[in-house]
């Protein structure tokens, strides 16, 4: 009897060994076949390169502001638009464009966004394919964004028959202001029947070479004030017959400056600045009004109540203290871009075991201080957010500055990262 017992348990585990040896063997396989896909994917970007700076010079030549981008979006679309692999729809949420590829295989579905809009800056790069709009500039990357999502997006076309589910390509306007461009493209339902969404920006500052992610709270929240104090205006050689708009507005930017000082957890980090004081007058009248602008940058939805809460006490403490009235419109727009954990493993598994060729380095380089509005997709669905360095030969200069440039290399490393991580996510069982 006892024989018979130890040979059906050592039956059940010579049973259970053969399933996972074969559960094994299909994994083997299946990571097998995904490399294979990782290096179909990178020949055929190496392929689209001159497509991909072609588009991007062109881009940059013709940028359009927030709002504006008009000639952008209808360029974006006619990239498409006689694609029959696709489905592409134009004016979502204003100038955005959606392109869908669908394998036409069950699965999920993904979305890889981009952003097309320019700043209102006087380009001085001195490049053969400088801005051709007067005051009109790409100083953030955002071209450099929109031309490798095209040529990523003609590769994974290509590749329709190497992953199941759907990819959902968003080409958004109006990053750069207010309230942004994403809410609008969210409200006209880009976001519906996505289950996660991806997206990445190239930093001229950090190494060129490497991708960079963060997990958690990943970008600041951020907020527009504007405090207009209203005196009495009088003779300068008579100021007690006066109540100085600025003296008073002079206590309120000094005031303001204690938020973060004193009210502020030291732990927690805050920003308020005020970036315009208007009270330019004559030398001998008491101006009778000053408006003040101020910026709110803050990492936490807490810190971002408390803030709004002190700078209206503070504004209604000194209306009371000099008999004054202070009017403050408050408006709260971009929130924290929340990186979800699982999201941003699989970005840093996927260009890792991707072994991308010009990839050196995957680091975590920690909470960045912009704002971006990918965090409203973020609100909405588990997404993930990171950079690609783009540092170029010689000096780099900053985001929104009029020298900004970046190495255009950049572009085939975030073709590749974003186009790893779109086959990793849509091939993983």
């Amino acid at each position: 009897m006892l024989g018979f017992f130890t040979y059906f348990v050592f039956k059940i585990y010579i049973l259970k060994m053969d399933n996972f040896s074969s559960k094994k063997g299909i994994y083997t396989t299946m990571k097998g076949e995904l490399l294979m896909n990782y290096e179909k994917l990178f020949s055929l970007i190496d392929s689209k390169k001159d497509d991909m700076f072609n588009d991007r010079r062109w881009l940059h030549e013709h940028p359009e502001l927030s709002y504006e981008e008009k000639e952008t979006s209808e360029y974006i679309y006619k990239h498409y638009e006689n694609n029959k692999n696709v489905k592409v729809e134009k004016n979502i949420g204003g100038y955005g464009v959606k392109v869908t590829i669908d394998s036409g295989k069950p699965g999920k579905t993904v979305a890889l966004r981009a952003d097309f809009d320019a700043l209102p800056i006087t380009e001085d790069t001195g490049l053969d394919y400088a801005s051709k709009n007067k005051g009109v500039m790409h100083a953030c990357g955002h071209d450099a964004h929109t031309a490798y999502m095209m040529t990523l997006a003609d590769c994974l076309v290509e590749m329709k028959d190497d992953f199941s589910g759907k990819i959902v390509i968003i080409h958004q306007p109006a990053e750069e202001m207010p309230p942004g461009g994403s809410s609008f493209m969210i409200k006209d339902g880009v976001l519906d029947g996505v289950d996660n969404i991806f997206g990445c920006h190239v930093m001229s500052q950090l190494d060129f070479g490497k991708v960079y992610y963060h997990k958690g709270p990943t970008q600041q929240a951020r907020a527009k004030f504007v405090a207009t104090v209203k005196g009495t205006g009088g003779h300068g050689a008579a100021p007690h017959e006066a109540n100085d708009a600025i003296v008073i507005a002079s206590n309120l930017v000094m005031s303001l400056q204690t938020i973060v000082s004193r009210r502020l957890n030291p732990m927690t980090p805050g920003v308020v600045t005020i970036g315009s004081f208007d009270g330019k007058g004559q030398f001998n009248i008491i101006k009778d009004s000053v408006t003040l602008e101020g910026d709110v940058r803050c990492m936490s939805d807490d810190a971002r109540v408390l803030i709004e809460k002190e700078v209206r006490n503070i504004c209604e403490g000194l209306a009371k203290a000099y008999s004054c009235e202070i009017e403050l419109d408050y408006k709260n727009d971009y929130p924290v871009l929340m990186n979800d954990d699982e999201m941003t493993q699989l970005v840093v598994d996927a260009v890792k075991e991707a072994k991308i060729p010009e990839v050196v380095g995957v680091e975590d380089c920690g909470p960045q201080a912009q704002s971006e509005d990918f965090s409203y997709y973020s609100q909405k669905i588990p997404a993930s957010f990171f950079y690609i360095g783009a540092k170029p030969d010689g000096k780099a200069y900053p985001h929104h500055h009029p020298k900004f440039t970046i190495n255009e290399d950049s572009m085939i490393i975030a073709a590749k990262a974003m186009g790893a991580v779109a086959l990793k996510y849509l091939n993983e069982k």
